[in-house]
């Protein structure tokens, strides 16, 4: 897997291994980053359940009406 170096915050970083529980700056950057990919795909599968279930009920005859 490739990896990327990049610069940020110390004040930052110190309060996610706080907030995490972890020891490292690594571990703590690493579980903020996962968090967010798994919220992604959550909101992902939410939103697709819902969409799917209007296009059911718009796909359903209506009944006439007047």
């Amino acid at each position: 897997m490739a990896k990327i170096s990049i610069s940020l915050d110390a004040e930052l970083v110190v309060e996610v291994m706080v907030l995490a529980g972890v020891g490292s700056p690594q571990d703590a950057i690493e579980a903020v980053v996962r968090d967010y990919i798994a919220r992604g795909h959550r909101t992902e599968a939410r939103t697709e359940l819902k969409d799917e279930a209007l296009r059911e009920l718009d796909a359903k005859p209506q009944e006439p009406q007047g």
